[in-house]
């Protein structure tokens, strides 16, 4: 008897290229949520050695994705939250700018290079690699499976996202991702 294949639920929007420019804001937790990054000592985070590499790592993103530029961006326990922006690549020399060449073709995991998602798995991939290198203690699986993003579509968003990083240290105790959260 086969056994049915299994199908995870994209959390993605149905048919948006994220490999479009525009901004994104990226939520990617750690695995069983478990505070590998440091601790929130009266409303500021600070970051142990796996965090600075979380930290450096994602200051690292447009050394390897030229389309990239970073915005807000802040470790916590648990969690990063941060704003990508992705940008159209220009001309180089006398090639065609990207929008006139037919796209790259998808990885077999259906990534698209220089996507949002193949910039989560690069970011992700690079601090476990890291840590593990620098930490024999850090777990066999860093990261939780997948992410949160949000299509940013107005600086309203833009601001409130950006001030939602800001203030995230000092409402720990009331964040989603606390396991020890005082919310209802």
């Amino acid at each position: 008897m086969s056994t049915p294949e299994h199908r995870r639920r994209s959390i993605r929007l149905p048919g948006y290229d994220y490999a479009s420019p525009g901004g994104y804001f990226v939520t990617l937790c750690t695995f069983q949520r478990l505070p590998l990054f440091g601790d929130i000592v009266n409303g500021e985070m600070h970051l142990n050695n796996c965090g600075r590499i979380a930290q450096d790592c994602w200051n690292a993103i447009p050394g390897h994705f030229p389309n990239a530029r970073l915005d807000a961006f802040i470790v916590m326990p648990n969690h990063v939250h941060g704003v990508l922006w992705l940008t159209p690549v220009g001309a180089q020399h006398a090639a065609p700018l990207r929008s006139a060449v037919p796209r790259h073709t998808a990885t077999p995991n259906n990534v698209l290079p220089g996507s949002l998602g193949a910039i989560v798995r690069s970011y992700k991939s690079a601090v476990s690699r890291n840590a593990s290198t620098i930490h024999q203690t850090t777990p066999r699986f860093l990261w939780q499976r997948n992410y949160y993003e949000r299509i940013i579509r107005d600086d309203a968003e833009l601001n409130a996202v950006r001030q939602y990083i800001i203030d995230n240290p000092t409402n720990w105790q009331d964040d989603e991702h606390n396991p020890a959260a005082t919310h209802p």
